[in-house]
C-alpha cells in the first residue's frame, strides 16, 4: 500500500502566491524522486477549537491561513529514499526554495495507509 507524508502549517495570507510557488517547485523534486502526488490545500473552513484544532496546533495568527498538505508515495521504502534525496537536492535549499512560513510551527508525519477506497 501507499505511504503518505502529511503536513499542517500556518501561512501568512500575504505569502499565498509565494507558498504556491514553493509547493509547485517542491512537487517537481518530490515527483522526480518517486512521489506519486502532492496535494496542497488552503484553509477555507477551519474553525478554532476549544480543546484542540488545526489553528491551535500551528499557532495560527489572525493574518495567517492553515494549509493542509500531503505527499503520496508508492511505499515507505521509496518515500525514505526519495525524501532523503529531496532534502539533499540543491533545489530545496533555503536560498533556492525559501519557506514562506514559519517552519517551526509545521506539524508533519509519515503515515502507513491502512484503508484506500
Amino acid at each position: 500500500m501507499s505511504y503518505v507524508d502529511g503536513f499542517v502549517a500556518a501561512v501568512p495570507n500575504a505569502n499565498k502566491e509565494a507558498f504556491i510557488k514553493h509547493a509547485k517547485d517542491a512537487a517537481e523534486v518530490f515527483k522526480e524522486y518517486g512521489a506519486l502526488k502532492q496535494v496542497e490545500c488552503w484553509g477555507d473552513d477551519v474553525p478554532d477549537g476549544e480543546v484542540t484544532s488545526f489553528p491551535m496546533a500551528v499557532k495560527c495568527e489572525p493574518d495567517e491561513t492553515v494549509v493542509f498538505s500531503w505527499v503520496i508515495w508508492p511505499s515507505k521504502e521509496i518515500r525514505d529514499e526519495g525524501m532523503k534525496k529531496t532534502m539533499e537536492d540543491p533545489r530545496m535549499a533555503p536560498d533556492k526554495n525559501p519557506m514562506p512560513f514559519d517552519g517551526k510551527r509545521v506539524i508533519y508525519g509519515g503515515f502507513e495507509v491502512i484503508v484506500e477506497e
